[in-house]
Parts: C-alpha cells; structure tokens; sequence
C-alpha cells in the first residue's frame, strides 16, 4: 500500500473561495448553443425556447458566471445582427467554425437564460474584425437605464432594465494566426487601452480582462503578456489565461499530471504581471482569468476535414470524456483554487456538446458526461478559505514534466467544516493518504473512480460507471483508489 500524508493549518489561508472560479463558457460554436441550450420544439423547452433539461443541469453544474459569445467566434460577430425580431435578423457567415450563425441568439435570449440559470454574465467584445465604437455601443446596450440610443433599443427589444453587465473580456485570443483580426502584442495593447480607457469614462468600475497568451506553448508566451500589461496595466483588472490538455500517445501518467503545466503557466503569467508593476511603479496587482480551461482532445479537431457548405450548428468539438478525463478535470480545479490568491475567475470551456460536461441529442436526452462530477463537487463543497497545504507523497516519473507527487490535493475551510479534494495520479495503485491537522474526523467522503479508466457516460446511460461513491475512511486516513477524484469532508 502506497502511503502519504497531507498536513493542513488554518492559519496558512491562501485567500477565500472565489465563486467565479466556477465559471462556465457558451459560444456560438457547434451545438453549444442550438440544440444546446436553446432548442425551440424540445419536450422540454420553455416559452423562450430555452431546454429545461439543459437548465437543471446547468444550476446541478453549480457554474456560477459564464462567458458569451466566445472564443473565436465574437471576433467575426456583429452584436447587432442578433437583436429586435427574430425574424428580421440576417444570417451570417461564422469564418471562425465555418458555420452558418442564423441569430436567433443574441444578447437579449442570453441574458435571460442567464438569469433562468442563476448564471453571472462575462461578455466579450469584437475587437478583431471592431473596435472601440462597437464595445462602447453594447456596453450602453447592456448597462444604461434607457434615454438613449441604444439603451431605448434594448427597452423596445422588452429588456426595461439594463443587464448591469460587470465583467467584460476586450477580445479573445489576439495572439493566435488563427483569430479573425490577429494582431501583434503592441497593437492588441494599444487597442485594448484605448478600449477600456472609453469603457471605464462610462463606468469606472467595469471589471475588464485583456487577452493574455492562448497557450503557454505559444511562442510569443511571456513577452505577449509583457507588451500587452505595458499598454493596459492601470486600466484592466485581469489577463486571461487558456489551457487545453489531452492524453497522447498512450501516455495517462503524464496526463493526469497535466496540472503541472497549469501551475507552471499560473507561475509565469502572475510573475510577468508583477514585473510589469515593478517597472511601473503600481502598487495594483493585477489577476488572472483562466477563462478558458478543459480536456480537449485537439488532436482529433485538427485532423477532421474542413465541410463543403456552411451548415447551422454541426457537431463539432463533442469529445465523449471517460474516468481519466475527469481525474484530470479534478486535478485543475485543484490547481485552480490553491491559486485563489491571484487566479480569482474561470470557466470551463465550455458548458453544453462542445467539449463540454453536459450533452444533449435533439429532440433527445441530456446527461451528464464524466467531468460534470468533479465541477459540481468542488462548486457545492468549496467553501469558505483556501488552505495552503503541505503533501508527503511517494513521487512517480513522467515524460513531460519529470517527478511528479502521485497525491495532488487542496483543502477549503469555514471554520467548522474542512473539505480535501485530492487526486490519486497512480494508474495501477491505490494511496493511503492520512490528514494531519486541526481535524479529528471524516464526516464523509466520496471518490469518482472505475476499474476501467476509460469508462464513459452516454445518452442510454447517463450514470454508468461513476457517478460519486462514498469512501471508508478510519479516523483521519482514507485510502484513494487509483486514477481517483476523491472529496473528504472533516470536523
């Protein structure tokens, strides 16, 4: 029996739970958005067309704040386009997925799913193929009570009272060749200032996100983020930060250490922000939204062929996840809140079919797919402080990232309540793990496991393998089973 201890101390707080950690992401990609959540005609859609199944689903997720409209779509999209009639709204080419956006989403639909969810809304300006005139139009569209141009559209469209939309993302992905509109780091910077400079003269407490690198494998990663924050420092609040990870060549070890790189990729960015506050002379610090994180098998995507027409929401990105992805899911929720200090939004990209952990089929089911579990854990459990703790784990050998400790675990804290969440990387080996600190004993734990890794979830079965089970436990010790998502909960 592999052993290991995790040592916990409330006074070693990192910072509360930050609910937008648990973020979510809807872009108009795929069946994200029809036959996702929108589906008019589906037993289950309400008067606004909007899939009940999906909804419950959503609110079972726990996601606390979503981003709309994208991702690489928004940077080709006229907002415009997508309010008033629905039948008035002209179809447009989406150059990003080549697809068809018909409209018959947009701003004013979304904003009362959002509600309907109990979602936050995160909005993303065009400043690929747009810029600052268009970001301050929807901004008066969304948040000014009325008595303007805009503002009186959104009243006639039967919206009275303004979004008072708080976060806003000043575009997506400017670094990569593959966004509409690419730019290199000092355009993008001087164009996101002068956007958030005319934003904040609306509102100064508008909390804004320039784009950060899409990838730490970029090679403009480090000096993107260092140009970008030289132009933007004092007038943004967040960079973001995109990470995608997947199991290659047969290599699990290594994926379910994929959380390795996140840290590494958290490490760097907070550290290129601090440098820039230290040349400035700023006393701010500035965070980080991980607005974009998940398993995705790429590989798959890059290989697919590109389709003769332009059709309305295809299948696209419908990666079908099993055990390990969800062990690895599980794995960057923990890595995202032990970095609640400075990593204070997220989202997983993204919410329904595209690479998502809900699925539906038209006119079908929905159900939830294996990474669904360790999300809406952690979002119902995580409550309270973050606690920094200190592992002694047996360590196992990988190819990308070296030594690795095959326990990964965080903890949260009320006061009254300590809850581990807590990974067990071994793929052949369960791992003792006792907890050492100001707890006496387990009121409850659960694990996500399987005997087979690769087990998956389907419309006919919507709850094979995994779901959650309870775990025994002795006093402080539970034993994790191999390639786990484990939740433990202490008094």
């Amino acid at each position: 029996m592999l052993e290991a201890r995790l040592t916990i101390d409330p006074a070693f707080r990192v910072a509360p739970v930050r609910r937008r950690t648990f973020g979510t992401f809807v872009e108009h990609l795929g069946r994200c958005v029809y036959t996702g959540i929108y589906e008019p005609g589906h037993p289950t859609a309400d008067e606004d067309g909007f899939r009940a199944d999906v909804l419950a689903l959503t609110r079972e997720l726990g996601a606390t704040t979503v981003r709309y409209p994208g991702g690489n779509f928004v940077s080709g999209h006229r907002w415009e386009d997508a309010v008033g009639p629905v039948e008035r709204r002209p179809a447009r080419l989406d150059l990003a997925w080549h697809s068809t956006e018909p409209n018959r989403v947009g701003v004013d639909e979304f904003m009362r799913w959002c509600r309907k969810a109990g979602l936050e809304p995160m909005m993303a300006v065009n400043l690929g193929t747009r810029g600052v005139g268009e970001a301050l139009a929807l901004l008066e569209y969304c948040n000014h009570p009325n008595g303007t141009a805009w503002s009186d559209l959104r009243v006639a469209n039967g919206a009275k009272r303004p979004y008072d939309v708080r976060m806003w993302c000043l575009g997506n992905e400017m670094d990569g060749p593959w966004q509409i509109g690419h730019k290199n780091a000092a355009e993008y910077g001087r164009l996101a200032a002068e956007t958030a400079r005319a934003m904040r003269m609306y509102d100064p407490a508008l909390e804004l996100v320039a784009c950060g690198s899409s990838s730490s494998s970029m090679p403009t990663f480090g000096a993107w983020e260092a140009t970008v924050l030289e132009h933007t420092y004092d007038l943004v609040d967040y960079i973001s930060c995109h990470a995608y990870y997947e199991e290659k060549d047969g290599d699990l070890g290594s994926f379910l250490a994929c959380a390795t790189d996140m840290q590494h990729f958290i490490d760097s960015v907070t550290a290129t922000a601090d440098a820039v506050g230290a040349k400035l002379k700023s006393r701010k610090k500035i965070n980080l939204s991980f607005d974009e994180w998940n398993v995705w098998y790429q590989s798959r995507f890059q290989n697919a062929p590109v389709p003769a027409d332009w059709p309305v929401a295809p299948r696209l990105l419908e990666d079908h996840y099993h055990l390990a992805d969800a062990v690895a899911v599980g794995s960057l929720l923990i890595t995202l809140l032990a970095n609640s200090d400075r990593v204070t939004a997220a989202c997983l990209a993204q919410l329904v079919n595209v690479i998502a952990p809900i699925m539906t089929e038209p006119g079908g089911p929905a159900w939830r797919q294996t990474t669904f579990h360790p999300f809406a854990q952690a979002a119902r459990h995580a409550t309270g402080d973050v606690l920094r703790v200190e592992t002694d784990s047996p360590t196992y050998d990988t190819a990308d990232y070296g030594e690795v400790p095959l326990l990964h675990a965080t903890a949260t804290t009320t006061g009254d309540q300590t809850v581990v969440f807590a990974v067990n990387r071994s793929v052949d080996r369960p791992l003792s793990v006792t907890v050492d600190g100001p707890v006496t004993r387990v009121v409850d734990a659960t694990t996500l496991t399987d005997p087979d890794v690769y087990a998956r979830n389907s419309a006919g079965t919507p709850r094979p393998g995994p779901p959650p089970r309870p775990l025994p436990a002795d006093g402080t010790t539970v034993t994790l089973p191999p390639v786990s998502w484990n939740v433990i909960r202490f008094a």
